[in-house]
C-alpha cells in the first residue's frame, strides 16, 4: 500500500555493497492525481540532509529500466501509472549512514494542458526516512 508522502519510507536505501556503497535510492509514489508519461518529467532534485542532488544528475528505475535526464524526454510510450512508484537513484560515493534523514524532493513536471510559461511544474514533498543499513 502506498503511502500519503510522495517519498515513501519503503525503498530508501543505499547502493552498492557494504564498503563500497556507490550512492542511494529514494521511492516515490506518483504526485500527480492521474497517470502520466515519462517523457513529461523533467527530473527530480533530491536534498538529504541539506545536501542537494539536482535533477540533471539523478537517474530514474521504473518497470526495471534506469533512465537519464535525456532519456525522459524519449519515453513518451512509457507510462507512470498511480499506485505504481519510481525509484530515483543518486550518485554519492559511500552513500549514505544508517539513521534518521530529513528528505526532500522537487519532482518537475510538465502538465500538456498548461500554458508553456508555466511550465515545469515543481511538486514539492518532505519527510524524514531511515536507512537501516
Amino acid at each position: 500500500m502506498l503511502e500519503r508522502s510522495t517519498i515513501q519510507s519503503s525503498g530508501f536505501s543505499n547502493l552498492g555493497p557494504e564498503g563500497a556503497r556507490t550512492g542511494f535510492r529514494l521511492r516515490l509514489r506518483q504526485p500527480n492525481y492521474r497517470g502520466m508519461r515519462l517523457s513529461l518529467i523533467e527530473g527530480v532534485d533530491v536534498v538529504v540532509d541539506g545536501e542537494r542532488f539536482p535533477a540533471a544528475d539523478n537517474r530514474i528505475l521504473f518497470q526495471g529500466r534506469t533512465f537519464g535526464r535525456a532519456d525522459l524526454d524519449d519515453a513518451t510510450e512509457t507510462r507512470w501509472p498511480v499506485g505504481e512508484t519510481i525509484d530515483v537513484l543518486v550518485d554519492r560515493p559511500g552513500g549514505l549512514v544508517p539513521g534518521v534523514h530529513q528528505v526532500e524532493t522537487i519532482v518537475w513536471m510538465r502538465h500538456p494542458y498548461f500554458p508553456p510559461q508555466f511550465q515545469p511544474v515543481p511538486m514539492r514533498d518532505a519527510r524524514e526516512a531511515t536507512i537501516v543499513l
